[in-house]
């Protein structure tokens, strides 16, 4: 039992995240204080979701290169909306991004599945459409802190219990997700589909339906971020988190999230959101420039994917042995 927690992926994760904090407070004590660890945290937030969704995409052998485009799409149509209409209340353009998002992820779902096109390139392809409807809604123009209504904007910034609402989608949506995977037939279909396509079809799960699923899973998280990045920066434009969807690839992979399917945890990815907010919070602070910052990315993630190919004999988590567990 001691062997394997100190074996652990994620408490591995764990310490190196520790480590690298205590590095850096080395420098900058200031950094580890309580309110600019927390502030790190919000940043991370929207990573975090993204991740947890990207996750569930990984765990059944597909992956969804399209999340950022998705959050950029759908954060513009909630803000046109907010300045157009600015007495629509908040919940509902909230309900209103995780639509979007849902059906920008269940087009992912269904082209792969009813076409049979590998999922890199219906997301790639996506990713590209997505883009060009922001450029095509907002004729390229911006939309700026002024054009917002101030509930609009403040909703992500409000605190309960010394936390930003931001911060607890965060946490709420990982518990969850937990729920789900851990829980759910759902979930155990997701490791099985990732872990033998063939024996899940054995044994009743349609492969096709649950990567659907799970492309819209991932798409709702998209269309949740999009409306919380846009509020909380008060700002939306055609190239909203350009490039951040191989930050959320990167958090998935670093977490332990096998490419191949069927192997990671929400730990795991949670952890890798974080690193990657660790290192994209402390890097600035300690005078490393942005171009050496993508190159302390890439080794990060080329060691995780050398670790994982290293894992690759223990199977991570059997759905078997997960139930026999249960049961017994």
């Amino acid at each position: 039992m001691i062997k394997r927690l100190l074996t652990s992926r994620e408490l591995i994760l764990a310490v190196a995240i520790l480590a690298l904090i205590a590095l850096i407070a080395l420098k900058f004590p200031a950094f580890i204080e309580t309110s600019n660890l927390l502030d790190a945290f919000n940043d991370t937030s929207p990573l975090i979701i993204l991740a947890l969704g990207q996750m569930v995409v990984i765990l059944t052998r597909c992956i969804d290169l399209s999340v950022a485009a998705n959050l950029a799409l759908t954060g513009m149509i909630v803000a046109m909306i907010n300045t157009q209409f600015p007495a629509v209340p908040v919940p509902l353009l909230i309900i209103v991004a995780i639509i979007a998002g849902s059906l920008m992820g269940a087009l992912n779902g269904l082209l792969t599945w009813k076409l049979d096109i590998p999922p890199i390139v219906v997301t790639l392809g996506t990713m590209t459409i997505f883009r060009g409807l922001v450029f095509v809604l907002s004729e390229g123009q911006w939309i700026n802190a002024h054009e917002m209504s101030a509930s609009f904007k403040a909703f992500p910034r409000n605190e309960f219990l010394n936390l930003p609402v931001l911060s607890w989608f965060a946490i709420i949506i990982a518990l969850l997700v937990i729920v789900m995977v851990s829980r759910t037939s759902l979930g155990r279909a997701f490791y099985a589909v990732g872990g033998n396509p063939n024996a899940a079809v054995y044994a009743g799960i349609d492969v096709g339906r649950t990567q659907f699923l799970a492309f819209t899973i991932s798409g709702a998280l998209a269309g949740l971020t999009g409306y919380l990045w846009v509020s909380r920066y008060a700002v939306a434009y055609v190239d909203i988190a350009g490039g951040f969807e191989l930050d959320v690839v990167a958090a998935c992979v670093i977490g332990g999230i096998s490419i191949a399917g069927g192997v990671g945890t929400v730990a795991g990815a949670f952890l890798g959101a974080i690193f990657l907010g660790v290192i994209k919070n402390a890097l600035p602070v300690i005078g490393i420039s942005p171009f050496a910052q993508l190159a302390i990315s890439g080794a990060a993630i080329i060691i995780a994917v050398a670790f994982n190919a290293s894992y690759r004999n223990t199977k991570g988590r059997l759905i078997l042995k997960h139930d026999e567990a249960v049961n017994g």
